[in-house]
């Protein structure tokens, strides 16, 4: 089966991510939505809303195969600082905005990145940024980013495939695995994931095939023993988030004849519970433009969030709070087993 990149438009590439998805002429699946009813949780509301995750831009120094943001080198979408000076009119208005997630990309080749952290900062939020590691080391201007982070108190969320290298770089390319651990080192010379400094630092594991993670508090230990004995490495948690089939990984599950069967295996693993605690329920998702979105994943499928307010320049939490959240396919892969956020499992 040919691969959606020879679509040359990235909204008909969307639309015809879509049209999988949604099974038409391709497979069948029970409807997500058909799933929530039965569990009495549809329509999906919102609950307070008190996370505020912003992408700040798809550009990004590596090329990953599971990336849902289609993110690299080559991406201009970047958000500009009028409309991170919309992001901070929101937060100022809305102080039970606790959490501003920063995503991108790499989040950190935004030109604006440092001014926005310092200026988020001084409305006393708490702030987390998603760095690759790598980027740490891809030019010098970056060098300084773990003192950057340690200054501001910034918690850094990091993905790290695995604890070995040939599968850390089969996922993420060739010297991931070696930058990424040097990058590690650097943040915590800084304090960073050490006892009793307040300073933390979350892992990320991704599944490198077509299939679920392990469980977490398993795979945390594993990590945990892995990189303290081979690189004196230390961490506060990990995160284990199922791949969802969007954008590069359902390309590869299509060219690789897995889409069925990775269907078949979200699908059969629903769990109710996990439905009920969805990372949707309590987030609003900024895209670089700034449009509003349920999640990160709707976002890179151009799901605007069914409300009048649509843009961060209107926002306004009271109407946001009372939408009904977009659920389509890819939904399984946050609600099978112990469920998946960007904050690791549900369950």
């Amino acid at each position: 089966m040919k691969s959606l990149k020879v679509l040359q438009h990235p909204l008909a590439e969307t639309h015809n991510q879509l049209a999988i998805l949604e099974g038409s002429g391709l497979y069948k699946h029970a409807l997500f939505a058909d799933k929530l009813a039965a569990a009495g949780v549809f329509p999906l509301r919102p609950v307070d809303i008190d996370i505020f995750q912003v992408n700040v831009g798809k550009m990004c120094n590596q090329v990953c195969r599971h990336c849902h943001v289609d993110a690299g080198p080559d991406r201009r979408e970047i958000m500009t600082r009028q409309t991170m000076q919309q992001c901070l009119d929101a937060l100022r208005n809305n102080p039970h905005l606790k959490i501003v997630d920063l995503t991108g990309g790499a989040p950190e080749m935004n030109p604006d990145f440092r001014w926005f952290v310092e200026e988020i900062k001084k409305l006393d939020r708490h702030v987390m940024v998603r760095c690759n590691l790598t980027i740490i080391l891809a030019n010098k201007k970056y060098h300084d980013l773990p003192q950057f982070y340690r200054k501001h108190n910034i918690e850094v969320v990091s993905s790290l495939p695995f604890y070995t290298q040939d599968r850390t770089d089969r996922q993420r390319g060739n010297g991931v695995f070696e930058s990424s651990i040097k990058a590690l080192q650097m943040l915590n010379e800084e304090g960073y994931g050490k006892q009793g400094t307040g300073l933390i630092l979350n892992l990320v594991y991704n599944p490198a095939g077509a299939f679920m993670p392990p469980s977490q508090s398993s795979l945390e230990k594993e990590y945990k023993k892995a990189l303290l004995e081979q690189y004196d490495i230390e961490f506060n948690s990990l995160f284990a988030i199922t791949n969802l089939p969007v954008s590069r990984f359902l390309d590869y599950l299509l060219e690789s004849g897995n889409y069925e069967s990775y269907m078949d295996k979200l699908v059969n693993a629903f769990n109710p519970v996990a439905a009920a605690n969805v990372m949707c329920r309590n987030t609003i998702s900024i895209g670089w433009d700034g449009y509003l979105y349920d999640c990160d994943f709707n976002q890179m499928l151009d799901l605007k969030v069914q409300s009048s307010v649509r843009h961060i320049s209107d926002f306004n939490a009271a109407v946001l709070t009372d939408r009904n959240i977009i659920v389509k396919q890819h939904c399984y892969g946050c609600t099978a087993g112990s469920g998946a956020s960007c904050g690791g499992t549900l369950v």
